[in-house]
């Protein structure tokens, strides 16, 4: 794999990662539900569908290489993307 398709993997995992922390925040009360059916479901249907997508366009990206350092680098954007998406969580919180 060379420098080019590396730096575009590097790219594209932190905003898959930014992306999945964005549905997190949309889908916090899913998630988070009272009612366990509800938790299950949605978490499975959430996290299959991140990991999914995730590899996927890794797939087209780079031909499916995984290293740990993509996956790193996804959390990573994660994170960033939850830092900076507190204030919709907050705003959900509330309406509850």
């Amino acid at each position: 794999m060379n420098l080019e398709i590396q730096i575009q993997t590097i790219f594209v995992s932190v905003i898959l990662g930014m992306f999945s922390s964005l549905v997190f925040n949309v889908f916090y009360r899913l998630l988070y539900s009272k009612y366990i059916i509800t938790k299950i479901l949605s978490n499975l249907i959430y996290s299959l569908t991140i990991f999914t997508l995730f590899f996927y366009v890794l797939f087209i990206v780079n031909n499916g290489v995984v290293h740990i350092y993509f996956i790193l680098l996804f959390i990573i954007g994660f994170i960033i993307g939850n830092l900076n998406l507190k204030k919709i969580r907050k705003y959900i919180k509330k309406s509850n």
